[in-house]
């Protein structure tokens, strides 16, 4: 190329474009990060034997915590509970139940916290949750309002610790991103200890947020939620629910796959890879992997973070 010439559009990308620093090497200034998982509490005998099988596929990488969701209005409610005292009995993991305020006065919701402490539990995810059939959300009467006031109840009744959630792509029903992160606030002002974010795809919509979480002058830790895509049309109906922006180049890596699991699982594990370790680039250091009780791409994923089983005690 004439030294005189302007670069090709190749080139001027290569030039312009942002730059990433190097990916960090498993070391003693690069040790792996804290990983904690989620569960789904399973809803027949078969599922409740791929719940086991992916529990104790995952418990030998140590995970800081795992935590067992709770569905839409408490349906899973008696599941949930009969999954989390397993895990305190049967297991070496510390868990971490989903407790939401939707549809149910105070006095349940303080009985359920109660059996949780005097099972053994400790830690609780606290949620407002989602209304049953997607109607708009009404609080209770004779509830907690909000998922703030939930986390001040809880920390009123035991010493809990309580994460609460966090929405890098805006939560769907909030009014604008400040009115968002000023409930996130809130939740924290009121004694949850961590937010665990929903689950994102592009990693600058997470980085951007955190951003914007420092500035508002909270300090506590906004764990990245991450999310491996095997099923494409799953992962689409969740992110209209959910209000995650679900990009076209994601889309695009899907398409013409359908009925190819095993590509479908290949991608998943480069796309997931790829958020996780540019994440981790940037200095995160703590992860929330929502496993769909689907063991194989969480264990990739803690591999090439450098999370190693342990040996047992």
């Amino acid at each position: 190329m004439n030294q005189s010439s302007p670069p090709g559009p190749t080139l001027a990308r290569w030039l312009t474009g942002a730059r990433i620093g190097r990916l960090p090497v498993r070391s003693a200034e690069h040790p792996p990060p804290a990983l904690s998982f989620e569960f789904m509490p399973p809803k027949t005998d078969a599922m409740e034997v791929q719940l086991w099988h992916c529990i104790d596929r995952l418990a030998p990488l140590a995970p800081r915590f795992v935590s067992v969701t709770y569905g839409a209005g408490g349906t899973t409610q008696a599941r949930t509970h009969a999954t989390v005292s397993r895990i305190v009995t049967d297991t070496r993991l510390t868990p971490a139940a989903h407790l939401t305020c939707v549809g149910a006065p105070r006095g349940e919701i303080d009985e359920i916290a109660h059996r949780y402490w005097e099972a053994g539990v400790r830690h609780i995810v606290a949620l407002r949750g989602d209304v049953p059939g997607g109607g708009a959300y009404v609080p209770h009467p004779d509830g907690y309002a909000y998922a703030s006031d939930l986390v001040a109840g809880l920390a009123r009744l035991h010493p809990f610790e309580i994460s609460v959630a966090a929405y890098p792509d805006i939560h769907p029903t909030a009014s604008n991103p400040l009115a968002d992160l000023d409930n996130l606030k809130r939740k924290l002002d009121a004694g949850a200890t961590r937010a665990i974010t929903n689950y994102f795809f592009e990693s600058d919509t997470y980085l951007r947020f955190l951003d914007l979480c420092l500035a508002a002058g909270i300090t506590a830790p906004i764990v990245p939620g991450i999310l491996p895509v095997t099923n494409f049309a799953q992962a689409k109906r969740f992110s209209e629910l959910s209000g995650v922006v679900l990009p076209a180049w994601l889309a695009h890596m899907f398409e013409g796959i359908d009925e190819d699991p095993e590509l479908r699982r290949m991608i998943a594990a480069i796309v997931a890879a790829e958020q996780v370790r540019l994440l981790q680039a940037n200095g995160i250091d703590e992860f929330h992997i929502y496993t769909l009780n689907r063991p194989e791409l969480t264990c990739a994923l803690a591999h090439i973070l450098g999370v190693r089983p342990q040996q047992a005690a």
